[in-house]
């Protein structure tokens, strides 16, 4: 049930994320800011993208296939 609870969550954050940068409004990234100046302008965002919106989608996927898979839901 973790595996299910965990891989929403992520999905919902991604998601969350991706609608954030598509609609424009990358104010509310708190770390986004210091991420680019860090690493610079490209750089920063760039690690900000596969960390908040990549990653959380990815991780969401493999969960939820987990969970699928632990309880039959798939090959069956």
């Amino acid at each position: 049930m973790f595996n299910l609870i965990f891989g929403i969550f992520a999905l919902c954050f991604g998601c969350y994320s991706l609608y954030l940068w598509v609609a424009g409004k990358t104010e509310k990234f708190g770390k986004l800011e210091s991420m680019k100046k860090t690493f610079g302008e490209k750089l920063g965002k760039t690690i900000h993208i596969i960390g908040y919106v990549v990653a959380p989608l990815l991780a969401g996927i493999v969960f939820i296939v987990l969970y699928l898979l632990e309880n039959n839901f798939i090959n069956q």
